[in-house]
């Protein structure tokens, strides 16, 4: 079953919330304007309310999707029309905001005609309500009853159940180290959970049947329930008694009896025969497709905690369900991962073939194509090989089926299995999510959207309101990780504190959201091998550039493009066909990448696109910025992170609007005098000190709202002395900014003037997290403001000339810290003890030596006791006296174990010794860590040997 496409809820959101503010300003003292924009907001929200209603329907007919249709696109056209009302009004707003804008709008209005204007297009825009109005009556929408299909449906998930053994690929080691911690502690009377979570389709409940089926002879019951989306509890708890009475009860009349009677038993009855059958008994019982923390709620009471060493495996496609379906120390959450490139070949080869090894060679390229797209899932692989097996071994059939993936997930029977599976997420989104999500179809395949970037777009498209107190940016971050927490998106990057820098979106899933974009014309994407814009009926509203070539531009060209919203071009190459910004009047974002087309491209319009709100370029050659850049007074990110542009326009500075200013990659963008006047940035990266004015360096202690400040300091040596005032104006700012919102510092340079002065930052801002230093510089003492008492820092990276045990200890005792990175150059003579007192929340610990420096740490029994991820530098020759022990085996909850052997002044035995006695006591730690050892080590491949073992052990698991 498929819903309603939410596209058109999306459009909804930013225009009634604009036509709200508009009658909250002065746009009310124009006579007659008011009355009319608060007419249309009724209508228009009583559009919405049905709207909402549709987009819940199951399988809705083509006379409702027509109509949500015409009513998508009157929301767009009277958003632009009022966009165009206000900017007529005035220059943009930048300097009075709405009241001044008005004032001066009320005497402008009486000769320019404006108001004869907006009066004709409101009256247009009323006469097409009418018009839909009339329409719902004729199609008698309001007559729909409900979303509920009549016809029966088949449980896409049925073929795991019965799935048979010789056909499962690459389940056999989950299954069994599962099944062995399933049955650990038998003698023990608590009951545990086992929670199993995933995207949909990777076997989450073919694994949780494996392992049921494997030990299910310890149990005295077992049972399998599924939940779903829409749970029924009273038919869950039966289903679960009418499968466990023929267990516990000897065939017979009683049996008989029991099952005719349980028909008319309601709820209660129900849930109190099941904790009846089952409270002196050791059962297994499998929850399978959970969605949510309520439904977990409504039916876990049924299954008592009778201390008969119990057991429940739960299945579920989010995060926090898990999570909550876990709540004791002994329970465990698996997490389910894509198969690799190996078992992948082997289940596709497997189901085509019936062996592994039959694929004729001509097919072997296509097939890893094919396989590429299919990511590991273990249901795409076997949809898409049942599709292949019906059809000729000829490489040009299996060329055809790999271009039309996409097109055949919504055509082919052999994949409406899959197709469902994908849907069942989808639909059980909020509105507000699946219009998020749909706007992931912006990107091309395989691509890494960074999600500061994601969510700012998100904003300025107008998708994201303030709520209950949040800021947009905090309810625009909270819809991302609600995505990986629904395992629509994949997480990529997850820091210690649990951000996520960025995410990727399945390849099927990514067919399917592209798909959905085209029905409700959310955005058209031109990729090279189709132009989807198959609604030739709407105008084109987001457009999306992935692959073009002259063809396409022309055809493109002759599209009406004034009405676009948003343009993304994401691989360079493809600028340099497309039409000028002349021919894009109602931007919103504007995000560009090339390799040296940007110079080209005819942006002279650039200071009309009045309602831009997002502008990136990512161009390592472009050099200068448009200066219509200036113009663009509604503009709250500029991106320049992956341009080479050294110098802003002065009337940059205008922009107040502004909260990301991103400068070079490169570190060479000047800061603009004035910045002061930007107070609502709230981040300022990529910008070099010394390259700046002395005075713009002072004005960025104004910016009260900053978050996060990254900025490079480069001079060499000789220079030095020159930019000392640069350094002070700095610590001058920075001191500042310790009594508003500065969260995180990154400074990078190669002298030590900006760090020798930073001894005396003071007041150190409270809402400081993180403070990262990339310089050959060290600080010959720890610094006074790293002290026990700033409880909010969490990331700290940097230089000592020296560490000692006193500066761990220091370090130890702050309270929040997760990741610390620690540089010396000097060379240690002792061991340094870390103890156990210290450092209670510290999940990485990173030791990089530079210029000779070098030290070796002793870890205590409870030392580091949640560290997960160690990287060190160990010197053999420094370490031969101690035996080359560290003490990792009391690192208990150690994941990752880096070592990089440093072997001047050792002999290859002495370095062979030393990566066997690592090897040793990671062997001895109780949790396993993975090992990844690197350095020369002469004499031998032995160790590369292992460790490409390792990787081969790795990539089979």
């Amino acid at each position: 079953m498929e819903a309603a496409v939410s596209a058109s809820l999306g459009a909804f959101g930013p225009l009634l919330g604009k036509l709200t503010n508009l009658l909250a300003n002065e746009c009310g003292r124009l006579k007659g304007v008011r009355r009319e924009i608060r007419s249309l907001r009724s209508e228009l929200t009583s559009m919405h309310g049905a709207l909402k209603k549709y987009t819940k329907l199951e399988d809705p007919d083509d006379q409702v999707k027509e109509w949500m249709s015409l009513v998508r696109e009157l929301a767009y056209d009277t958003e632009d029309c009022f966009d165009k009302f206000v900017q007529q009004l005035g220059d943009g707003g930048h300097d009075g905001g709405f009241k001044e804008l008005f004032r001066k709008a009320a005497r402008r209005l009486k000769t320019l005609g404006a108001r004869r204007g907006i009066a004709d297009q409101i009256d247009d825009l009323k006469a097409r309500i009418k018009e839909v109005k009339d329409l719902k009556t004729s199609y008698k929408l309001d007559d729909i009853a409900s979303s509920i299909s009549s016809h029966a449906v088949v449980d896409p998930r049925l073929s795991a159940l019965f799935a048979e053994e010789a056909h499962l690929v690459g389940i056999d080691g989950p299954r069994d180290d599962l099944a062995k911690w399933m049955v650990e502690d038998e003698n023990k009377d608590h009951r545990k959970v086992l929670s199993i979570v995933g995207f949909g389709g990777l076997g989450k409940t073919t694994l949780a049947n494996e392992v049921y089926r494997k030990i299910k002879g310890h149990f005295h019951c077992h049972a399998f329930v599924s939940v779903s989306q829409k749970p029924d509890t009273k038919k869950i708890v039966k289903d679960a008694i009418y499968q466990l009475i023929s267990q516990v009860i000897p065939k017979g009349p009683c049996q008989d009896e029991l099952k005719k009677d349980m028909q008319a038993w309601d709820e209660k009855k129900s849930f109190a025969m099941l904790r009846e059958l089952l409270h002196d008994k050791r059962y297994i019982i499998i929850i399978d497709d959970v969605w949510s923390i309520l439904a977990w709620n409504a039916i876990k009471c049924a299954f008592p905690e009778n201390n008969c060493s119990s057991r429940i495996i739960a299945t579920t496609r989010i995060f926090e369900v898990a999570r909550f379906c876990c709540p004791d120390v002994d329970d465990k959450i698996y997490e389910m991962t894509p198969l690799s490139n190996l078992h992948s070949e082997r289940l596709f080869f497997k189901r085509i073939f019936g062996s592994e090894d039959c694929c004729p060679d001509m097919l072997k390229e296509v097939s890893a194509e094919i396989l590429k797209k299919c990511g590991g899932l273990p249901l795409a692989i076997i949809s898409i090989s049942c599709l292949l097996a019906n059809k000729p071994h000829v490489k040009e059939e299996w060329e055809k089926v790999k271009r039309s993936i996409g097109s055949d997930l919504y055509k082919s029977k052999s994949l409406e299995g899959m197709k469902n599976i994908l849907s069942l997420s989808y639909n059980d989104l909020p509105a507000n999510l699946k219009t998020c999500l749909l706007y992931l179809s912006t990107f091309p395949e395989d691509y890494l959207i960074e999600r500061e970037r994601l969510v700012r777009r998100w904003i300025a498209e107008g998708f994201i309101s303030e709520e209950r107190g949040k800021s947009r940016q905090e309810v625009a971050e909270g819809y991302f990780y609600e995505l990986i927490n629904k395992s629509m998106v994949q997480p990529v990057g997850i820091s210690f504190d649990g951000t996520v820098r960025a995410c990727r979106v399945h390849d099927m899933l990514l067919e399917l959201i592209i798909s959905k974009s085209v029905e409700e014309n959310f955005i058209t994407v031109v990729n090279g091998r189709q132009t989807v814009c198959e609604n030739s009926q709407c105008l084109i509203r987001r457009l999306s550039i992935q692959d073009i070539d002259q063809e396409l531009a022309s055809e493109l060209a002759k599209k009406d493009l004034s009405h676009v919203r948003s343009l993304t071009v994401s691989p360079p190459g493809c600028i340099k066909h497309l039409p000028g910004l002349v021919k894009f009047q109602t931007l919103r974002v504007l995000d560009l990448e090339g390799d040296g087309e940007l110079e080209e491209y005819d942006m002279s319009s650039m200071g009309n696109l009045f309602h831009l709100k997002y502008l990136r370029f990512d161009d390592p050659y472009l050099s200068e910025l448009p200066l219509g850049v200036v113009m663009l007074h509604n503009l709250e990110t500029l991106d320049l992170w992956g341009a080479c542009i050294n110098e802003l326009p002065a009337g940059i500075v205008q922009l107040i609007k502004l909260q990301h200013l991103t400068g070079s990659y490169y570190g060479e963008t000047k800061l603009p005098v004035g910045i002061g006047n930007m107070t609502n940035l709230r981040e300022v990266s990529g910008f070099n000190i010394t390259m700046s004015s002395v005075v713009a360096v002072e004005e960025l202690g104004n910016l009260i709202n900053l978050n996060v400040l990254d900025v490079q300091y480069i001079s060499d040596d000789a220079e030095t002395h020159n930019y000392k005032r640069h350094g002070e104006m700095l610590l001058s700012s920075l001191c500042k900014l310790g009594g508003y919102k500065l969260q995180s510092v990154f400074i990078r340079g190669g002298n030590s003037t900006p760090f020798e002065l930073l001894d005396s930052w003071s007041p150190l801002p409270s809402s400081l997290q993180s403070f990262v230093m990339r310089a050959n510089y060290s600080f010959s003492k720890l610094p006074t403001w790293i002290a026990p008492a700033h409880t909010g820092l969490t990331y700290l990276n940097i230089n000592l000339s020296e560490v000692t045990e006193e500066d761990l200890r220091i370090l130890g005792e702050l309270p929040a810290l997760l990741s610390l990175i620690l540089c010396t150059n000097k060379v240690q003579k002792d061991r340094i003890p870390v103890r156990s007192r210290g450092f209670q929340c510290l999940k990485e610990f990173v030791f990089e030596p530079f210029s000779g420096g070098a030290a070796t740490f002793l870890f205590e029994e409870g030392a580091l006791p949640k560290l997960e991820k160690l990287e060190l530098t160990f010197f053999v020759s420094m370490a031969k006296p101690f035996g080359f022990y560290f003490g990792i085996e009391h690192l208990l909850c150690l994941k990752d174990f880096e070592v990089d052997l440093y072997i001047e002044g050792a002999t290859s035995a002495e370095c062979m010794a030393a990566a066997a006695a690592i090897r040793k006591e990671v062997n001895l730690n109780p949790n396993h860590p993975r090992l990844t050892l690197t350095g020369e080590i002469k004499e031998d491949d032995t160790d590369n040997e292992l460790n490409q073992e390792q990787s081969d052990a790795d990539e089979e698991s």
